[in-house]
């Protein structure tokens, strides 16, 4: 039975859409598998790693003819990403396996059934947020950086996304740091919180567009269904429950300064190059009208920088991770940033000048 015949690229886009979410090493080999079932002209392609799944759909091949296989995800990815970009390529299903032909190229690949293949049921779902592409992804680009990475608290392991109405809210934390940012959407429901896991946050970045084509936000229990253009992708939700960030957020701090947001990351970025390696320690200096940056290591080596800031208030010195700071500085595209400080030994808070949408909280490095 013929799979697919066209371009390609015709064909190796939706693998590609597919396939980065596909396990190297699996204790489960069918999940080494992408699921490739034909209606028709459509071909619908499925991934999964037993916590996600995305599907995609395309129209690649001809006639009325029904059927579904199953074939390693990375071979065949390598295969056709290899294959000549102007031509044809046809995919064949047969009783033995598939074949992949373009040109005077031919292969051979296993399959495993279809039948065997765990595909994630969403079930029943409930609309909770429509919203374009863009703004999802802008949400997920501004806290990304600042989730926990394997942690024993596994729900630091995400972003919690949180709805209200018109208000989607997301928070990333890993106990150093905190990353806040809210945006408006037309469509949403009435007060509903969830975790997206670390994994499903960089597929949604790596999928999305930045444009406004809508994206759907649909709940399934312990699952969050996201559909846009032509693909799906379904994830579990880390079952936890997330910090309460508003505690962590300061709304006390007297004193505070605007720093053009590229002359600090400069600075930071030159200072940094000889901070401890594994500490990454910045101290930062703030006295009336000056920053002074420096940094040392145990090899005796040291830098430092001064930047001119407009400050009247208490002069202290502020030690953090430096790249706690590059980050956020380096994700931000306004052109200045607003620090506000309380003391030494409190975080410092780091938001966009006349805006409140945006807040990066900073812990202080302990003496």
């Amino acid at each position: 039975m013929q799979l697919a015949k066209s371009k390609r690229d015709q064909f190796l886009a939706p693998l590609q859409v597919v396939g980065n979410i596909v396990e190297r090493r699996t204790s489960i080999p069918i999940l080494s598998n992408i699921f490739i079932s034909k209606t028709g002209g459509t071909l619908s392609f499925i991934a999964s790693d037993s916590d996600m799944q995305i599907t995609t759909w395309a129209e690649l091949g001809g006639g009325a003819e029904e059927g579904a296989i199953t074939v390693q995800a990375r071979k065949l990815l390598d295969i056709v990403r290899n294959l000549p970009e102007a031509g044809e390529i046809k995919v064949e299903m047969t009783d033995k396996g598939v074949t992949v032909a373009s040109g005077k190229s031919r292969f051979k690949l296993q399959t495993m059934p279809a039948a065997d293949f765990p595909v994630m049921a969403a079930g029943e779902t409930q609309s909770c947020a429509v919203l374009p592409q863009k703004s999802l992804r802008h949400l997920l680009e501004m806290v990304h950086f600042a989730m926990a990475c394997q942690d024993i608290r596994y729900y630091l392991n995400g972003v919690l996304l949180r709805l209200d109405g018109t208000d989607l809210i997301a928070v990333a934390t890993d106990g150093h740091r905190l990353a806040y940012v809210q945006a408006k959407i037309e469509k949403g429901c009435e007060k509903r919180e969830f975790i997206l896991p670390r994994k499903a946050v960089g597929e949604l970045l790596r999928q999305l567009e930045a444009n406004d084509d809508e994206v759907h936000l649909e709940l399934a229990g312990q699952q969050l269904v996201c559909r846009f253009a032509n693909t799906e992708l379904v994830s579990k939700l880390v079952d936890g429950k997330f910090p309460d960030y508003n505690r962590v957020i300061p709304s006390d701090h007297p004193y505070s300064f605007e720093i053009d947001r590229m002359v600090w990351y400069q600075a930071l970025h030159r200072v940094a190059l000889v901070a401890s390696e594994k500490f990454r320690g910045v101290s930062c200096t703030i006295g009336a009208g000056v920053m002074r940056i420096s940094a040392n290591n145990a090899e005796q080596e040291e830098g430092s920088e001064e930047l001119d800031i407009e400050y009247t208030g208490e002069a202290m010195d502020i030690a953090f991770n430096v790249q706690y700071v590059l980050d956020v500085l380096s994700n931000l595209k306004a052109e200045k940033v607003k620090v506000s400080v309380r003391d030494a030994a409190k975080a410092i808070l780091i938001a966009v000048p006349e805006r409140d949408d945006f807040k990066y909280v900073v812990m202080p490095m302990r003496a």
